[in-house]
């Protein structure tokens, strides 16, 4: 069951994407684990690292486009933070995971066609790796799983452990 955590995200620049994609993730999850203490929560937060900025989800398709525009035939990296907990006082354990990612580099008129093909905006970076189809994507460093939004191999270790 999917459960939005009506949250408010940090995204400043002090912060190093680990910090942030951690606190994030923990806050989501407390905020569900108040409703539901009886059960294992997850929250999760995925942001794009580049250049020392942190990319999150577009405000709209101009921003998008800027964000695409910038990562346009570079190496950039994908970070997820993962928190989970039980029970009220709370058990929790949390970990980060990082993905280098390097895009092709395409026309400004293949940019536009391609955020309009994917609906960017509630995507971090203004891009969906699991409709990729080999257009934007040139290769993976790390987890493909990742990319596309949840490390499925690092996760299911952490659910072992944790249960």
């Amino acid at each position: 069951m999917v459960l939005p955590a009506d949250v408010d995200e940090v995204a400043h620049a002090h912060f190093t994407p680990a910090e942030i994609t951690l606190f994030n993730a923990r806050t989501k999850a407390l905020a569900i684990a108040r409703q539901r203490p009886g059960d294992i929560i997850l929250g999760a937060d995925t942001i794009v690292a580049f250049e020392g900025e942190i990319f999150g989800k577009p405000r709209d398709l101009e921003h998008a486009f800027e964000m695409l525009k910038r990562l346009n035939g570079r190496v950039h990296e994908v970070w997820s933070g993962i928190w989970l907990v039980r029970g009220v006082p709370p058990r929790e354990v949390g970990f980060n995971e990082v993905t280098r990612v390097r895009f092709r580099t395409l026309s400004d008129s293949a940019l536009h066609a391609y955020l309009t093909r994917i609906g960017p905006l509630d995507k971090a970076g203004a891009y969906a790796a699991q409709d990729d189809r080999g257009e934007l994507i040139e290769c993976v460093e790390g987890c493909f799983d990742n990319v596309v939004g949840l490390p499925m191999k690092a996760l299911a270790r952490a659910l072992a452990k944790f249960a």
